[in-house]
């Protein structure tokens, strides 16, 4: 793995988005056509590896365009870094589906810890920076919650980082 080729992703849940679960808002199409236009430009600029931790929301929604643009582009990965193994449990049908249609057509699936702990999504968060160059990060400008820690951490290591402002789509 060439971490100067590699490109990881932050983000919110839906709780934490303007439209909530509603994807079919054009507050969300709109964040969707943006994170699609930065995951282009990462791979322009030589990102050939994406990684995903798949949480709900801006996780997913990163996977797919990464999805969407190795169509085109074959020489593009996705990694899905599970925090643990019962990540997806709680969720509703429907997201349980689409996270295990995103797991089968990745190119390499990597489970951080087997059992949920308090501290397992840090360290999946972790694991994604430490082995990227770049980070792209949907973020509400509020400074707590695992987004900015993210952030935050990915500062401290020095990655090149590409924000999108949620702000942006509140309108």
């Amino acid at each position: 793995m060439d971490k100067e080729k590699t490109c990881c992703f932050t983000g919110h849940r839906p709780d934490k988005l303007p439209w909530g679960t509603d994807e079919s808002d054009p507050r969300c199409q709109r964040l969707k056509r943006s994170l699609g236009r930065a995951v282009e430009e990462a791979y322009v600029s030589g990102i050939r590896r994406f990684i995903t931790g798949m949480a709900r929301g801006g996780d997913l929604y990163f996977a797919e365009a990464v999805l969407a643009l190795r169509e085109s582009e074959p020489d593009i990965t996705l990694e899905c870094a599970r925090p643990c193994e019962t990540q997806s449990d709680s969720w509703p049908a429907t997201e349980k589906a689409r996270y295990q249609s995103i797991l089968d057509r990745c190119d390499l699936e990597t489970l951080v810890q087997h059992h949920y702990d308090r501290f397992c999504m840090m360290r999946r968060n972790q694991y994604m920076v430490d082995r990227s160059s770049k980070l792209i990060a949907v973020y509400n400008g509020v400074p707590k919650g695992g987004t900015y820690q993210t952030l935050l951490y990915a500062m401290k290591r020095g990655l090149a980082i590409h924000t999108i402002d949620l702000e942006d789509f509140c309108q």
